[in-house]
């Protein structure tokens, strides 16, 4: 079962520039204390993000990937609904593909922000990633003769 499914994430906006997806607070997602797990928080913040990116992606041609999660978290939660967003800051082109930069935060029910950062996704061409495998078999054939 995908996490999305598995964790109960709902989409509420998805658009290519900002997508926002809700999440209840059960007793799967509390740490042994009763507060909301810093992963769960995490997992909502990168889908939204991934989401995102996908959204801007030509699913023909190109495949979305996480690079990097900063997030802070400043506030914890015990119930309720948390809500995440990703909204886009900046694009880079990079070596086979594109590095979206996504600011994302976490809000609980009150509208508090309980984590936020900045998730880095890279979208990349079917062809680049085609080009990659076939000089890594390349690679491993040369140092299975060696």
């Amino acid at each position: 079962m995908p996490l999305v499914e598995t964790m109960g994430i709902r989409f509420t906006k998805e658009e290519p520039d900002c997508t926002e997806a809700v999440f209840s607070i059960t007793d799967e997602w509390r740490q042994p204390y009763g507060f909301l797990h810093g992963g769960a928080t995490i997992s909502l913040l990168e889908t939204v993000a991934s989401r995102a990116a996908e959204l801007r992606a030509d699913p023909d041609t190109e495949l979305p990937f996480g690079v990097t999660v900063e997030v802070r978290h400043h506030k914890s939660g015990r119930d309720g609904d948390v809500l995440g967003v990703a909204e886009l800051d900046h694009e880079e082109p990079c070596r086979g593909g594109t590095k979206q930069f996504w600011n994302v935060a976490a809000y609980d029910d009150e509208g508090d922000i309980m984590s936020g950062g900045v998730i880095m996704t890279k979208v990349v061409s079917k062809a680049y990633l085609e080009q990659r495998q076939a000089e890594h078999e390349a690679a491993s054939e040369v140092q299975a003769k060696e």
